[in-house]
C-alpha cells in the first residue's frame, strides 16, 4: 500500500496553474521593447488620468470618432432615453430553473415570479450594443450582477441570458450556471474591459466590492496610458507656437515607433481568453509580461482550434500565418476605436491586396465564386456565434471541411451553404485543390484531440512537433500542457530542451510549469536560467516550479533570479483575490513548501469562491491525507464527485486514498469508475492490476497488459506485467517483455533482479552473462 500512498500523493500534485478570466489596468511595472514600453515605463511614476474630455480640445475628430464607437459605447447607464431607445416591450415571461423572468422596460427592471412571491432587480447598466445587450443590477456587498434577461440586437428578441453561454459539442453539453452564480458577477468578469480606469476594491473577508471606475466604456486613455503629462506638454508647445519633442504619449502604432507585438498586445489586453499574473498594465508592455494565455488544452476550442466557446480573439491571431509571417497587426484592419476599416462592399479586399494582391485581382479564380458572391474575409475569417454574440475566426486559414467532418468544428463552406454536407464541401475543395492543404491541420488536431483524451501511442509525433521551432506556437503550447497527464518519460528531455531555446514566451512557460514534477539536476539548471527570462510569465512559471526547492540547491549565481521568480509568482497570486483559482494556486504553493494547514486554508477559501471547482477539493484531500487526516480527505473528495460524477481526477484519487485506508473493496469500484470515464488511464488499469491479482489472476493481466501496451516506455507497467506473467507460470511471455524493455533501454534493477530470478530457475546462465554485458554496454 505504500506504492498506492505515493501515487496518490504524486497524482494530486499534477495541477493545472489554472488561468485567471479578467484584467485590471491602472499601472504597471517592467516593461519590454521600444518606445512605447519605456514611455509606459515611466507612466506609474508621474502621469495621470485625466479623462476623454481633455483629449477633446485638440482632438475633435477623433473624439467624436470614439464616443460613437464600440469601445466607447461598451458601458452604458441604462437611463430612460436609452431604455426607449435600445430595449424594446417585453410582455411574456421566460421560465428560467423553475422562476419566471420579464423585463419591464417602462420601470427599468426585471421581474422575477418564484413559489415564494415575486421579486424585482432594476437594471443599472446595459454593456455591448454590437450583438447583444446584457444588463446589470447592483446586489448585496456591491456585487454588480448580469441579469437573467439579454437582449439580442440581431435577432430582436429577449432572452435567456446564462443558457445562451452553454458549450454544445458533439463530445459534452454544459449546463448553464444560475445568473446569480459567479460567473456572471460583472465586477470579477467583464469589469476590467467595459470600463476605463477601474478600482476592484474586493474585500475578501466580507465577500463585497466598492467597484469604482472614471469612465463608462473604454477611453482613450486606455489604449494611449494617462494623459495628464501629455496635456501639460502640449499645451506649454501651443503657447509658444512649437511642436513637443516628447508627446508624453503612448501611441501604439507602428508608424510611431511601436512594434507589432506592443501592439497587437495592447489590444489584446482585453481581446484575449488570459489570465492576469500582474495587478495592471498599460500600453506598449508586453502581453507576456501581464498575462497567461489559454490554448488548445481548453475546451472551448475545437481541437482544430477553431472556437466553441467565447474565446476572445487573441488566440486564433497567434495562429493565423498572416500575424505569424508578416508585420501585421491588429492596427491594420482596425481603428484604435475598435473599427473595422475594410467595412464597405467596394473596400471589403483592400485588407488583403497588400499581401495577396494575385489572389485578389483574380478573386473569382481563387475562390471559385461568382464576381462579389463573397470576400475574401468570409472563407479566411468565418463568423460563428456564441453567446448570442457574432465572432471571427482570426485563425485566418482556408475552409476545412475535413475538421468539421471528424470534429464538428465550424467551417466557412457551410455555415454560407447550410444546406449542404461537409462531406459535399470537403469534395469540392478537393477537386478545386490539387494538394491536401487540410492534411497538416488535422494530423495536429488529431494529436490534440489524442492528448486531451490520454492517448499517448503518438507521443513520439507529438514530441517531434513541440521540438520543431516552426511550427505553430499555439499548437505547441497545447501540447505541452497536455503533456501533464502523460506518465511516459520520454516528454522529459524534450521539455528540458525547449525551456530557454523555444522563441514562444508562451512555450517556454509552460515547459517550466510542465517540468514541476520532474527535479533533476539537468532540469533545474534549466529552471534556474529560466528564473532571468526576459518574459516575466516564463519567469513566474519557473517560480512556481523553482518554490518547492530548497535554498541549500540552488547555486549562488542563481539565488538573487530564482527569489525574483518565486517573489514574482507569489505576486501573481494576489492578483486577483476575488477568483478562486488565485487561492487555488497560493494553496498549491504552500503544498510545496509543506505548509498544509495553510494549504488547507488557501484551498477551502477557493471552493468558497467557486463552489463547483473540482481541483481544490480534489488538492485539499492531499493535504489532509499528509496531515493523517484521511477521514477529511475522503469527505471532501467524496464532494468533488457529487458535483461531478464524471470527474475522473476525483475518482481516482478517492481510489488511491480508498487504498491506502485498506477500503479496498471501494478503492476497486473506484478504480472501475475511473476506467469506465478513461479507458485508457493507466494508473487505474496498473493499480486494478495490483488490487484484484489474488482473487483474480486473469483478469489483473488483463489489466496490466492494457497499461502496458498504452505505455510501454513506462517501467512499472512492464515490470508489473512481466512479474504476473511469471507469477502466473508464463515465465516465457514475461522474459519476453522484459527483454524487450532491456533492449529500449526502459528498465531498473528490479526489471534486471526478475530476468536473473527467471534466468537462474531455468539455468540459463549464458543469458545473464548477456544481460550483465547489455546492461554495462548500456551504462
Amino acid at each position: 500500500m505504500n506504492r498506492i500512498k505515493y501515487l496518490f500523493i504524486i497524482s494530486v500534485l499534477c495541477s493545472f496553474f489554472f488561468i485567471f478570466s479578467c484584467k485590471d489596468k491602472s499601472s504597471a511595472v517592467d516593461t519590454q521593447g521600444s518606445s512605447d514600453a519605456e514611455t509606459a515605463a515611466a507612466v506609474q511614476q508621474e502621469w495621470h488620468f485625466t479623462g476623454s474630455e481633455s483629449c477633446k480640445e485638440c482632438h475633435h475628430k477623433f473624439h467624436e470618432l470614439w464616443a460613437t464607437s464600440r469601445h466607447g459605447n461598451s458601458f452604458n447607464i441604462v437611463t430612460d432615453e436609452f431604455a426607449k431607445a435600445n430595449l424594446p416591450p417585453h410582455d411574456d415571461f421566460i421560465e428560467i430553473e423553475g422562476a419566471k423572468y420579464r423585463a419591464d422596460v417602462e420601470n427599468k427592471i426585471i421581474i422575477e415570479e418564484t413559489d415564494q412571491g415575486t421579486n424585482t432587480y432594476p437594471m443599472k447598466y446595459a454593456v455591448g450594443g454590437k450583438n447583444v445587450f446584457y444588463l446589470i443590477t447592483e446586489l448585496e456587498g456591491g456585487k454588480m450582477q448580469t441579469l437573467p434577461l439579454a437582449y439580442d440586437l440581431l435577432l430582436k428578441r429577449w432572452y435567456d441570458m446564462a443558457k445562451s453561454g452553454v458549450r454544445h459539442s458533439h463530445e459534452f453539453d454544459d449546463a448553464p450556471y444560475h445568473w446569480k452564480d459567479y460567473p456572471y458577477t460583472f465586477n470579477s468578469r467583464c469589469y476590467g474591459c467595459h470600463v476605463s480606469q477601474y478600482s476592484q476594491n474586493y474585500d475578501f473577508e466580507n465577500d463585497s466590492y466598492s467597484t469604482t471606475w472614471k469612465e463608462p466604456g473604454i477611453n482613450c486613455e486606455s489604449c494611449h496610458g494617462p494623459a495628464s503629462e501629455h496635456n501639460r506638454v502640449c499645451r506649454e508647445a501651443m503657447k509658444n507656437d512649437k511642436q513637443p519633442e516628447d508627446l508624453k504619449m503612448i501611441m501604439v502604432v507602428q508608424s510611431h515607433g511601436s512594434t507589432p507585438e506592443q501592439v497587437d498586445s495592447a489590444c489584446s489586453s482585453c481581446h484575449t481568453k488570459g489570465g492576469a499574473i500582474t495587478p495592471s498594465y498599460i500600453p506598449g508592455e508586453a502581453y507576456y509580461d501581464h498575462y497567461d494565455l489559454a490554448t488548445y488544452e481548453n475546451i472551448d476550442y475545437y481541437p482544430d482550434g477553431r472556437d466553441l466557446g467565447e474565446n476572445y480573439t487573441f488566440t486564433s491571431w497567434s495562429l493565423s500565418p498572416c500575424a505569424r509571417n508578416s508585420k501585421l497587426d491588429c492596427m491594420y484592419c482596425h481603428t484604435s476605436s475598435g473599427r473595422y476599416r475594410f467595412h464597405e462592399d467596394a473596400k471589403a479586399n483592400d485588407a488583403c491586396v497588400e499581401c495577396h494582391k494575385g489572389k485578389v485581382d483574380n478573386i473569382v479564380k481563387h475562390s471559385r465564386h461568382k464576381e462579389g458572391a463573397t470576400k475574401c474575409i468570409q472563407c479566411h475569417m468565418p463568423m460563428t456565434r456564441f453567446g448570442n454574440m457574432m465572432r471571427s475566426d482570426h485563425s485566418m486559414r482556408p475552409p476545412m471541411p475535413s475538421a468539421t467532418i471528424r470534429y464538428k468544428s465550424p467551417n466557412a463552406c457551410n455555415i454560407c451553404h447550410k444546406d449542404k454536407s461537409p462531406e459535399w464541401a470537403d469534395k469540392k475543395v478537393r477537386r478545386w485543390h490539387k494538394e491536401d492543404y487540410q492534411q497538416a491541420t488535422l494530423e495536429i488536431a488529431d494529436l490534440i484531440q489524442q492528448a486531451r483524451h490520454g492517448k499517448w501511442e503518438n507521443l513520439p509525433k507529438m514530441l517531434e512537433y513541440i521540438k520543431e521551432p516552426a511550427n505553430s506556437e499555439i499548437f505547441s503550447n497545447s501540447l505541452v500542457r497536455l503533456l501533464e497527464n502523460c506518465s511516459d518519460d520520454r516528454k522529459w528531455p524534450v521539455l528540458i530542451d525547449i525551456l530557454n531555446k523555444d522563441k514562444s514566451p508562451l512555450v517556454r512557460s509552460s515547459a517550466a510549469y510542465a517540468l514541476n514534477t520532474y527535479l533533476t539536476e539537468q532540469s533545474l539548471l534549466e529552471l534556474f536560467k529560466a528564473s532571468r527570462d526576459k518574459f516575466r510569465i516564463v519567469r513566474v512559471k519557473a517560480g512556481i516550479t523553482l518554490s518547492q526547492v530548497p535554498d541549500q540547491y540552488i547555486p549562488d549565481e542563481y539565488k538573487e533570479s530564482v527569489k525574483k521568480a518565486v517573489d514574482e509568482y507569489l505576486v501573481s497570486l494576489d492578483a486577483r483575490q476575488d477568483d478562486g483559482t488565485s487561492h487555488y494556486n497560493k494553496g498549491n504553493y504552500y503544498m510545496g513548501i509543506g505548509q498544509y494547514q495553510k494549504a488547507i486554508e488557501c484551498f477551502e477559501n477557493s471552493s468558497r469562491l467557486q463552489y463547483d471547482f473540482i481541483p481544490p477539493l480534489v488538492n485539499v484531500a492531499m493535504a489532509y491525507n499528509a496531515l493523517d487526516q484521511n477521514e477529511k480527505a475522503l469527505e471532501s473528495l467524496q464532494k468533488a464527485i457529487k458535483l461531478d460524477p464524471k470527474n475522473s481526477a476525483a475518482h481516482y484519487n478517492s481510489a488511491l486514498l480508498l487504498a491506502e485506508v485498506n477500503q479496498l473493496d471501494k478503492a476497486e469500484d473506484e478504480f472501475r469508475e475511473v476506467l469506465k470515464l478513461q479507458p485508457t488511464n493507466t494508473g487505474a488499469l496498473y493499480n486494478l492490476g495490483i488490487l484484484v491479482a489474488d482473487k483474480s489472476p486473469e483478469a489483473s493481466l488483463e489489466y496490466c497488459k492494457k497499461a502496458y501496451e498504452i505505455e510501454p516506455a513506462d517501467i512499472k507497467h512492464g515490470y508489473t506485467y512481466a512479474f504476473y506473467l511469471d507469477k502466473s507460470g508464463q515465465a516465457d511471455a514475461a522474459i519476453a517483455i522484459l527483454e524487450k524493455m532491456v533492449d529500449n533501454n526502459v528498465y531498473d534493477q528490479n526489471t534486471v533482479k526478475l530476468m536473473v530470478d527467471i534466468y537462474n530457475r531455468a539455468n540459463q546462465t549464458e543469458k545473464i552473462n548477456r544481460l550483465m554485458n547489455k546492461i554495462r554496454n548500456n551504462n
